[in-house]
């Protein structure tokens, strides 16, 4: 009968394999406990500005006063998440708001002033606010990165609550928000098909009464960019269409998404807006091509509309000096000939 070692850090086990054995290591309390912190990810609130910062030192609960401290928050913080990676265990960094957070102890109920509050709040932007993994970087560029992922989120959840209000065809019954987000998946598949093989950059802006939505995505394709005569456009710039069948993209699916529904959004108002698209491909320059949204359709841009309004600055309105080596090409045609569709 098998004996438990109660007087070693091992035990001995047999198997029922013809008497080989395992040894497995026996740990005490303590090393449970540690092994266990180790395995309890955390949640950390980071003020991105020094004026969120200087809203939280009016708290007298919060662990610094002084406004001119900020410099020394972000180089604890850095600490602090450099200590915890060391340690193996997993931090994400939330984007924490002053006026949040005050609005939301107003409707929970909590002092704002007390770090259980504060403790709260960071919890609940675990779950619905802009958050990153830490993954050792500075934290001087962790806040860039925190603030995109803001903006990231802000954008989609907007383009989102646009296709949601689309309502429904007046005369077949239709749902416009799955309608343009179904044209727009596709739109974006004919645009990376056409561009052939190469890095893509793309770009889809539309204004909107309350914000201007941006999404960009990435995408890489493989192949020779060979084939027969097909529907997507060749990417040239000459406007022909070749078929890009061997051709294999590579879309991270998080931006794709934010893509699609900023773009599906844009079709969904009816409004203006544009896109472009560069391509970067070993040993020929880049190029860019551009279309404008109009009406729910995207429409290929000349060439020189293209030049145009890549060398303009969007700000100033002044014009900006081509890159050297890049070919401004007209935009090639992603949708079905025809009307959009027979809604109203």
């Amino acid at each position: 009968m098998p004996r438990r070692n109660t007087t070693g850090s091992h035990r001995t086990r047999a198997t029922g394999t013809g008497g080989t054995t395992r040894t497995t290591k026996s740990t005490t309390p303590d090393d449970r406990r540690r092994t266990l912190r180790r395995e309890v990810s955390g949640t950390l609130g980071l003020l991105a500005d020094a004026a969120d910062f200087a809203a939280m030192c009016d708290y007298r609960s919060f662990t610094f006063d002084r406004h001119s401290d900020y410099p020394d928050y972000l180089r604890d913080v850095d600490g602090l998440l450099r200590s915890r990676a060391a340690r193996g265990i997993h931090t994400t960094v939330a984007l924490f708001d002053p006026e949040e957070y005050a609005a939301f102890c107003g409707e929970q109920g909590l002092d704002p002033d007390t770090a259980d509050a504060r403790t709260r709040f960071t919890a609940e932007l675990a779950g619905s606010g802009a958050v990153l993994p830490y993954a050792g970087q500075p934290v001087d560029e962790l806040v860039p990165l925190l603030l995109d992922e803001a903006v990231r989120r802000a954008t989609w959840e907007y383009a989102t609550a646009v296709l949601a209000g689309a309502g429904r065809c007046a005369d077949c019954g239709e749902d416009m928000g799955h309608a343009s987000f179904d044209r727009a998946a596709e739109t974006v598949r004919r645009l990376v098909a056409g561009a052939g093989p190469g890095r893509h950059h793309l770009v889809c802006s539309i204004p909107t009464e309350a914000e201007q939505l941006v999404a960009v995505l990435h995408a890489e394709t493989t192949g020779d960019g060979t084939g027969e005569s097909g529907d997507a456009g060749t990417g040239d710039g000459t406007g022909g269409t070749t078929d890009r069948g061997d051709a294999t993209p590579r879309l991270d699916a998080g931006e794709s998404l934010d893509f699609v529904t900023v773009l599906a959004a844009g079709l969904a108002l009816g409004g203006p807006g544009g896109l472009v698209l560069r391509t970067t491909r070993e040993g020929v320059g880049d190029r860019v091509h551009g279309w404008r949204l109009d009406r729910g359709r995207l429409t290929a841009l000349p060439a020189a509309a293209v030049f145009d309004a890549y060398c303009t600055d969007a700000d100033t309105g002044d014009l900006v000096s081509p890159e050297p080596g890049v070919e401004y090409c007209p935009g090639y045609e992603v949708e079905e000939p025809g009307p959009p569709g027979p809604h109203h």
